[in-house]
């Protein structure tokens, strides 16, 4: 039986090592400029691998991975991590939050898809070579596969930067998240029937990988999603925790990712399709989320990405005009297609270039999806590089362009919208419902509407995604038509009222916030500044313990000035 050498494990584990530990600084170095980890990830792969050291330095590392026994182990380890990144990435995923929302956030989706895919299969089609055909494949398959790496999003960088924004609560944050998780959707599933029309494994026939993977799909998104939502109690009750779930949910990814790997798709359409299925339940707890997603990023994605740079030498396959010609392709598609689609379901123009723009941040989800092309010789090395480069771009300039659309000449301020009728010091309510109810009662005297209308949009747009921040804050929060102007009431509560926070914390200081329904960007503004306010420790403290609305109005318009 073959096995490694002692010095190829030696070899290997201080390739680990080196690998993990510039990754590692370099994704926090990318953290502190405000760019995202991966970023400084791949720069320390071009660093350690031929672009960089390869180059100038060509003996001084030649210990990473030097005998075809370590390169093969570091891909069989990539392909785990690759697969387990995917995991956490379909954990994510909310399809019952795709449900809830409405026709706005359908069309932003369909026309975020089928757009940049129309244009990204047309340009392949007629001008394949400019566009990096190589041969080798079909120019279908290529011209199909450049459509999807146009179409695709990024669904963790994307909800990481509306965070970082204070963007992630508006209604313009909800339907960029719903358009992201179909774009994911739909474009692993495009992917992956690639693939088995490739007939990469040759275990089956392309028609039967493609109908098997089709099933795959459907039943864990169905049958599975169902069937874990029954499973998950039982192990949380007789399983240490959190390791016993956990242990479940790797070994579950990993089985999905050995059934579609068997099929002749790759194993990380398995391992996404079972995060899905997985992270759609109600009863996977946020910590055991965070605890495996701290884990997959900190460690396996570092590897993964760091990985990236040793394969390809970036110099020299850097073509300037490949590389301005996809970027091009792919943010007039994907900005066009998602910004038509929001100002046809009848969205003002600025917020729909901002949702645009926001939905244009491709990330880590297209950095996998090129090298697996590349692996299975789908595209070459120079539409390799060019596909990196574009993911890191518009993952960079997605958020910054996203505010300089919304920002406006004089920011509003909270306290310019709160209304001393609406200080509700204690709140009585004890549910949301309650609390939802005594708030809309008295802001239905103030605006002139009913306090079932102002209940109902309140309770609907809740349903959509929970409003508490965490912190013990909460924001419940609605767009009404027939009010000119913002309008906030606050209330405090010492046995507090449950908003579904992600701390799973009470929020004892909740904001109601009605904002006109024809101006987006008022809502923008106000949730995104509330959402500053509450990641204030001490201020929170100090206006759940104040005595008067004088008191916290002087409280938040300190902070403000």
């Amino acid at each position: 039986m073959p096995k490694l050498s002692m010095h190829e494990i030696t070899l290997i584990f201080l390739s680990l090592a080196v690998l993990l530990a510039v990754a590692r600084v370099f994704g926090e170095l990318a953290r502190r400029f405000n760019q995202p980890a991966v970023m400084g990830e791949i720069m320390a792969g071009l660093l350690l691998g031929p672009t960089m050291a390869g180059t100038f330095f060509p003996h001084a590392l030649s210990f990473l991975l030097p005998t075809p026994g370590t390169q093969l182990f570091m891909s069989g380890f990539t392909a785990i991590a690759a697969a387990l990144f995917l995991l956490v990435a379909g954990m994510e995923v909310d399809l019952a939050r795709v449900l809830r929302q409405g026709r706005t956030a359908s069309t932003v989706s369909i026309a975020g898809i089928v757009f940049p895919f129309a244009v990204g299969y047309l340009s392949a089609w007629y001008f394949p070579h400019l566009l990096g055909y190589e041969g080798g494949v079909h120019q279908t398959l290529y011209a199909l596969f450049f459509a999807t790496a146009i179409s695709i999003s990024a669904l963790p960088v994307i909800a990481k930067t509306l965070m970082d924004l204070d963007y992630y609560h508006t209604d313009i944050g909800m339907i960029i998240i719903t358009s992201a998780i179909l774009d994911d959707l739909a474009g692993w599933i495009i992917f992956s029937v690639i693939l088995g029309t490739m007939g990469i494994n040759g275990e089956f026939s392309p028609s039967t990988t493609i109908l098997l993977t089709i099933l795959f799909a459907a039943g864990m998104l169905t049958v599975g999603r169902w069937g874990l939502n029954r499973i998950l109690p039982w192990i949380m009750a007789h399983a240490s925790w959190p390791g016993g779930v956990l242990g479940f949910v790797v070994s579950l990814a990993l089985a999905g990712a050995a059934f579609t790997e068997w099929i002749g798709i790759h194993a990380v359409f398995g391992s996404f399709i079972t995060g899905v299925a997985l992270g759609d339940s109600a009863h996977m707890r946020k910590r055991t989320k965070e605890t495996l997603e701290q884990f997959v990023s900190f460690i396996f994605a570092p590897l993964f990405f760091v990985s990236i740079g040793l394969q390809v030498d970036f110099v020299k396959n850097f073509d300037p005009v490949l590389t301005f010609l996809v970027l091009t392709i792919a943010m007039v598609g994907k900005v066009a297609g998602c910004g038509l689609g929001a100002m046809a379901a009848g969205l003002p123009p600025r917020e729909s270039w901002a949702i645009g723009f926001g939905m244009n941040s491709r990330g880590a989800m297209e950095i996998i999806l090129a090298l697996l092309a590349m692996q299975y010789g789908l595209i070459g090395e120079r539409m390799f590089v060019a596909l990196v480069i574009m993911a890191l771009v518009t993952s960079i300039a997605s958020g910054p362009v996203m505010q300089l659309i919304l920002r406006r000449k004089k920011n509003r301020q909270v306290s310019d919208y709160m209304d001393s009728r609406v200080c509700l010091n204690p709140l009585k309510g004890k549910t949301q419902r309650e609390a939802i109810d005594e708030f809309a009662r008295v802001m239905g005297g103030i605006i002139r509407q009913s306090p079932e209308t102002i209940a109902r949009a309140v309770t609907d747009r809740e349903r959509i995604a929970p409003t508490g921040l965490g912190f013990g804050v909460a924001i419940p929060h609605a767009r009404l038509s027939g009010i000119s102007a913002p309008v906030i009431g606050i209330g405090l509560t010492k046995e507090g009222v449950d908003f579904n926070a992600p701390d799973d914390k009470p929020a004892h200081l909740l904001f109601f916030i009605l904002t006109p329904k024809q101006d987006a960007s008022a809502q923008v503004e106000i949730l995104s500044e509330i959402s500053r306010i509450a990641k204030n420790a001490e201020l929170c403290n100090r206006i759940k313990s104040a005595e008067s609305y004088t008191e916290i109005l002087g409280l938040i318009k300190t902070k403000e000035i």
